[in-house]
Formats: structure tokens, C-alpha cells, sequence
């Protein structure tokens, strides 16, 4: 092979590899983002194909939050604040005109150190104070115990696990009418805990119902509206 050939065969598999880089790239980019007509990032700021709305349309926004979507998101960003380094909850009491009341994320009690106090989920010696379960509050426990003495009567609970056993007990106590999960715990046995929950909440008359979102994600960005 001469001289003019090899340039020629090197060009061409350049020239191929190329393509195939942008071929690949083309197939791997997220489907929903390639047809929501969102285009490149800049700064941490998508930047939109679309023209902005018109200043004289009189109509209002699309595509904004319900009430059970923003909820529960108050209920998820109130679980980032958990300091669990295996699961992290979080709940939102909400009055029954849509007042928030109180928010609460699993941790430990006021003045205890979350620096002095273990997390684990399991102690090599076996003992049960070397885990965080004799020591943490659940998240349930701090939305209605944050609200500032205001009664948790006929309020509904935004939680994004179901609640345990006992937490099913001080919801009950305290007067919540309405519990919307998120999800429930996989358990790979049938967990005492979790059917007594269930059969306590139905027994009291509290209203029990898996949320399902009409969204499924929500991106906060810091940055001037």
C-alpha cells in the first residue's frame, strides 16, 4: 500500500470514528429531554428552544404544582436535612385549608449530638445501643410535635414512607384525620409492626392513601427567578 493510500484509509477511519461519536451521543441523550425541546446547559440554566410566553397572555401558567405534588415535596426536601446515613424521611403536616403546620425529618432528639450517638443500622457485638434505632425520632414524631402547640386535629400527614407502628400510635393520639405515603417498606417478610400500623390507623378511622404524582421529578435550582 502507497503512501497516498494509507492517507486515504487513515482519513476515512477518522473521518468514521467521527461519526459514530456523534451517532452514539445522539441515541444516548435522554428521549424526554430531546422532545420537550429543552437544548444545551449553560451556567447550571437550561436553556429553552421555545420563545418565552407573551407578556399579554392573560392566561395562567401550565404545568405548576397540586397541592398533594408540593406536599410531598416539602416532604422530601424536609428528608435532605436528615443526617441518616441509610434512610432519610421526611413529613409535612398540613391543616385541612392547606396551612402548613409543621415539618419533621428522622433524627435525633434536641441536644442529643448526632456526632456522639451511633448510625448504624447494625452492631457487630450485637448490642442494640450501638445501633441508632433506641435513639432516633421518626419523622412522623417531629412534623407533629414542630407545630407549635398547634393541635394536629383533623390535619393531614405528608410522609414518604408509611409509618411504623408506633408512629401509627402518636398519629392516632394526636387527632391526624389523613395520612399520604409515598412509599411503602419492602420488607422481604410479612413485618408485625407494619400490619399492626395498618390495622390501627383503619380501626381509628384515619384515611390512608398511597400518592401517586402527577410529576415524577422536581429540579431546584438556586439562581435568580
Amino acid at each position: 500500500m502507497n503512501s497516498r493510500d494509507l492517507t486515504l484509509v487513515s482519513s476515512a477511519a477518522v473521518l468514521g470514528a467521527l461519526a459514530s461519536a456523534i451517532a452514539l451521543r445522539f441515541l444516548f441523550v435522554d428521549p424526554k429531554r430531546r422532545s420537550s425541546g429543552v437544548g444545551s446547559q449553560k451556567n447550571g440554566r437550561i436553556s429553552r428552544k421555545h420563545p418565552p410566553p407573551s407578556p399579554f397572555d392573560p392566561s395562567k401558567r401550565k404545568g405548576y404544582l397540586s397541592w398533594d405534588d408540593y406536599f410531598m415535596a416539602i416532604a422530601f426536601l424536609s428528608a435532605e436535612r436528615s443526617k441518616d446515613p441509610n434512610r432519610q424521611v421526611g413529613a409535612c403536616l398540613v391543616s385541612e385549608n392547606g396551612v402548613i403546620l409543621g415539618i419533621g425529618y428522622n433524627g435525633f432528639p434536641r441536644g442529643c449530638s448526632d456526632d456522639k450517638l451511633p448510625w448504624a443500622k447494625k452492631s457487630k457485638t450485637g448490642n442494640p445501643l450501638e445501633t441508632k434505632y433506641p435513639y432516633v425520632c421518626h419523622a412522623e414524631v417531629n412534623a407533629i410535635l414542630n407545630t407549635n402547640h398547634a393541635s394536629a386535629a383533623g390535619q393531614r400527614l405528608y410522609v414518604t414512607m408509611f409509618p411504623c407502628n408506633e408512629c401509627a400510635k402518636i398519629i392516632i393520639q394526636s387527632g391526624v384525620s389523613e395520612v399520604i405515603y409515598f412509599v411503602e417498606k419492602r420488607l422481604n417478610d410479612t413485618d408485625a409492626a407494619y400490619v399492626a400500623s395498618r390495622k390501627l390507623l383503619s380501626m381509628a378511622g384515619v384515611k390512608v392513601r398511597k400518592l401517586q404524582p402527577q410529576m415524577d421529578h422536581l429540579l431546584i435550582q438556586f439562581e435568580d427567578p
